[in-house]
């Protein structure tokens, strides 16, 4: 299991090290400052893609970063520890996974109120994957110009480096859920998580 707080003050560590204020980390690490401060407090469990991002900015490996805090084969992420963020919008995504080092893989929840469109993200890198499972509701799943209707039960694949949107056009909320492998780019660019 991972030890948020040896982590957070591993992460601390490695920053003071090199010099680093949390302000230029986050800006290296292309994560937000709180989000920073909350992981060197051991308040907040990273995501993979965080704490990959995190590692990058320190210029560390993953699995340096992250080995000596793990003594098990199992990786546990308690539901109080899972990430929940709501959007603009109305609607709301729920992290799942736990941080497996050097794994880029993200379990997520997602539900979208009736006639919410979370919008559309950039394609991820090349090899980067996504399996979706409708829960509940109606998702309206777009693939560059191609458009899906998905109900409850339902499930898909896409290669994920493509253009893509969610979407519930449905009259009740739509619950899903995404499985993400997501490839880290080849050049430095932000992109948003699937919802």
């Amino acid at each position: 299991m991972l030890d948020l707080l040896a982590l957070g003050r591993r992460i601390q560590g490695l920053r003071h090290d090199r010099g680093l204020t949390l302000q230029q980390l986050a800006d290296a690490a292309d994560v937000s400052v709180s989000m920073l401060s909350s992981v060197e407090r051991g308040q907040k469990a990273p995501t993979i893609t965080v704490l990959a991002r995190i590692a990058e900015g320190l210029g560390v490996p993953l699995p340096e970063l992250v080995a000596e805090f793990t003594d098990s084969r199992a990786v546990v992420r308690r539901a109080a520890d899972q990430d929940t963020v709501d959007e603009p919008g109305g609607w709301r995504r729920t992290i799942l996974s736990p941080v497996v080092p050097g794994v880029n893989f993200e379990w997520i929840r997602t539900t979208l109120p009736s006639g919410c469109d979370a919008g559309v993200f950039p394609a991820h890198a090349p090899g980067s994957h996504e399996f979706i499972a409708v829960q509940s509701g109606t998702l309206r799943l777009t693939l560059g110009n191609e458009v899906l209707d998905l109900d409850a039960g339902d499930s898909a694949y896409f290669a994920a480096d493509v253009t893509h949107g969610y979407a519930n056009p449905g009259p009740a909320p739509c619950t899903y859920h995404v499985a993400a492998l997501v490839m880290r780019p080849r050049s430095a660019q932000q992109h948003r998580p699937a919802p």
